[in-house]
């Protein structure tokens, strides 16, 4: 393995035994409120009610004063500095993404190393390393504007992309000339969980907007009353035609595509989280057609796929909730659903419809397999992908005869494999250069009991050679939620902790899709707590295997994940020795009055349900802390800009824990600036946050 010995001597001598104990750590001053909220007759406290007010000088001072405690604390840890300049160096390689094809183009990222943002590229030919199409780096100087959405006309002479800065959902679209590089002068404002979709003449996109939201409120405000516009190409936004709206339900979000042939617009609603929608679509080749329903009830998922003239094909949960694919005729009289891929074993998780072939992703006990289909749905071959892993990609045109995608492992760094559609071969296209040596970790897949008795798997990564003796410094990660499922992907971040000698597990808990809609709706409102009963049997199996012990072990995740490890190091404080809850939705009675978490009722159920509330308020991690408990060492970070999960929950949760913290490990929250949820972070930021967060534990796991 190519590896710096000194980096490994530096931190091993830089310990002392005087190291390991904590020192006193005065808090900033969380002062209380007098708020009282009433659930159903239960009398709920929320004394920090006015973090909520985060443009407020007395909350941007508490921000302040706890981000000096906090960057204070981290700037002790002598392993800090080290970690840092490894990571800086496992980064700087060249990482490209599978290219995509319009017009006889072919376009995709690069990043040279470290640049804050990838940059996207034009080429003429596969072969061609083209030219800069558009460089985000050079939109700011921090490097925090980033691009959010991209959609390339057919012809492949415009693209319509959307920007949004510092992490933002919130987004603004442009568009550019492709031959020329120049932006044309149209720009689209006010947009938030949208794509776009050309028409097939290149004239103009669909898209969806909220109206214009009060700046003052625009990072917490509530979202409503999406709608889904027309944009044609050299006209003002206010001249944009209105396509379709819900005015009967103001929680309703609307998102369209237009099918390859130009000819249907699929116009799909959703509402929540929940991958069931409403479906319905319009021929586009008549200019007075009217929208027509296609599935009017929200009660499964429904994913187009592609169409064959009138016969549209969706990926489907009804009467399978591994996933289907099914299809229908949409210009006959009485339109029937006909099967045209049974549910199998495996969980679907994508499809695309390429070479008139339908290229199938599923996953088994979490990974990926990838299966090719003809249009009748007969099995035509498996794509041997090198390993068990994640394959992602396979995008291309119906009639295509290739399709890149890439494949990456916990152990195997992004590789790019250019596929032919009619030979079934995979050549690799691109290859990154990572400096360290796969052969020196192992990857297991374990299984273990849940608390029911469920079997619930999980990886576990670390050297060859590790002794099972219970004193291995582990960190084990989860997300248990929202349909995701949780595959082997690579990790730079995490390379530095294998490196230096920790144990990394990820569980596959319920909540994700890993095994359909079933494992997902099992770990979903009156049932979360199998959620958090699935990851504390994880740490147990853990700590019985003699991987690790409690005062080693550490918990980590983000947004649902962070929920998940709040609510977990409330149940369980004696199982662990550190905990990172990232951007977590921590007040679970208020998580519907910010920005789009009242979507979140699909998951989480509604704190103005009764006998929600009840499930609900057993496990927020906000409202069961106790006080004077010997917490473990907590690390919360979040952002103040974050627009999904708003940063008060975060706020709220870490003075409430330093209140109620009755041992000596810090309680500390990290406050990123000019960042959101997210997507779109600076390198350098990504950099940052990660020495901290492995600072942070390597102190407080005692390393």
């Amino acid at each position: 393995m190519i590896y710096k010995i000194s980096f490994t001597l530096l931190i091993f001598m830089s310990f002392s035994i005087n190291s390991l104990a904590q020192t006193a750590i005065k808090y900033p001053v969380s002062k209380k409120v007098e708020q009282i909220d009433d659930y159903f007759g239960v009398k709920v406290a929320d004394p920090y009610r006015w973090l909520e007010d985060i443009n407020s000088d007395e909350t941007k001072a508490w921000v302040a004063a706890q981000n000096k405690v906090t960057f204070d604390y981290l700037a002790t840890i002598p392993q800090r500095e080290q970690i840092k300049k490894r990571l800086t160096e496992l980064w700087n390689y060249e990482k490209y993404s599978a290219p995509f094809k319009e017009g006889g183009k072919y376009f995709y990222f690069k990043n040279d190393g470290l640049q804050n943002q990838s940059v996207m590229y034009v080429a003429e030919s596969v072969s061609d390393k083209g030219r800069v199409l558009l460089d985000p780096n050079a939109l700011s100087k921090d490097g925090t504007v980033a691009l959010s959405g991209l959609a390339i006309s057919e012809d492949g002479k415009t693209m319509a992309y959307g920007l949004s800065s510092a992490g933002s959902d919130w987004q603004e679209w442009r568009f550019r000339s492709v031959e020329s590089g120049t932006d044309l002068p149209d720009v689209l404002k006010h947009i938030k969980f949208s794509g776009a979709s050309w028409t097939k003449d290149g004239k103009g996109i669909f898209y969806s907007r909220y109206p214009e939201p009060d700046e003052k409120s625009k990072l917490s405000a509530v979202n409503y009353n999406q709608k889904l516009y027309y944009h044609k190409i050299g006209t003002p936004q206010s001249e944009d035609v209105l396509v379709y709206e819900r005015p009967d339900d103001k929680e309703m979000g609307i998102g369209a595509s237009v099918t390859e042939d130009g000819r249907w617009l699929n116009i799909v609603v959703w509402k929540g989280t929940s991958p069931n929608v409403l479906v319905y679509f319009k021929d586009l080749s008549k200019p007075d057609s009217r929208i027509v329903p296609l599935v009017e009830k929200f009660e499964n998922e429904y994913s187009l796929i592609g169409n064959d003239g009138a016969t549209f094909y969706f990926k489907t949960d009804k009467d399978a909730p591994r996933g289907r694919i099914v299809s229908i005729d949409v210009s006959a009289k009485d339109r029937v659903w006909r099967e045209v891929i049974p549910q199998t074993a495996e969980t679907m998780e994508g499809v695309s419809f390429i070479n008139n072939q339908f290229v199938v992703s599923s996953l088994k006990d979490a990974y990926t397999q990838v299966r090719i289909y003809d249009k009748n749905g007969k099995s035509v071959r498996s794509v041997e992908l090198p390993g068990i892993g994640s394959a992602g990609g396979f995008g291309g045109k119906q009639a295509d005869t290739e399709t890149f995608y890439t494949f990456s492992s916990f152990t195997t760094p992004p590789t790019i494999f250019r596929y032919d559609m009619k030979s079934g071969k995979s050549e690799i296209f691109r290859k990154s250069d990572v400096k360290f040596n796969p052969a020196d970790y192992e990857v297991k897949q374990v299984f273990y009991n849940s608390k029911d008795g469920t079997r619930v798997p999980m990886f576990i990564v670390h050297k060859k050679g590790l002794k099972l003796d219970g004193t291995n410094p582990t960190l084990l990660y989860g997300y248990g939620g929202f349909s995701a499922s949780m595959t082997p992907t690579f990790s730079i971040s995490r390379l530095t902790w294998l490196e230096n000698g920790g144990v990394w597990a990820m569980a596959n808990i319920r909540g994700g899709a890993e095994y359909g809609e079933e494992w997902h709706v099992a770990g979903t409102k009156l049932k979360k707590q199998n959620v958090f009963d699935d990851f504390i049997a994880a740490a147990e199996y853990l700590v019985r295997e003699k991987y690790t012990a409690p005062k080693k072990l550490a918990i980590q995740g983000g947004s649902n994940g962070g929920l998940l490890v709040g609510a977990v190091l409330n149940q369980r404080p004696d199982l662990f020795g550190a905990a990172l809850p990232a951007v977590g939705v921590m007040d679970m009675l208020r998580f519907t009055e910010f920005t789009i978490g009242r979507a979140w009722t699909s998951d989480y159920g509604s704190p103005k349900i009764k006998e929600e509330f009840e499930a609900i308020y057993k496990y927020s991690p906000l409202h069961n802390l106790k006080a004077g408990t010997k917490y473990p060492a907590v690390l919360v970070t979040t952002a103040d800009t974050d627009d999904r999960v708003f940063p008060a929950h975060s706020f709220k949760y870490a003075a409430a824990l330093q209140a109620a913290q009755g041992g000596e490990a810090p309680v500390l929250i990290r406050i990123e600036t000019k960042a959101g949820h997210g997507a779109g972070k600076p390198t350098s930021k990504i950099i940052e946050e990660a020495a901290d967060i492995y600072g942070f534990l390597m102190k407080n796991l005692g390393m």
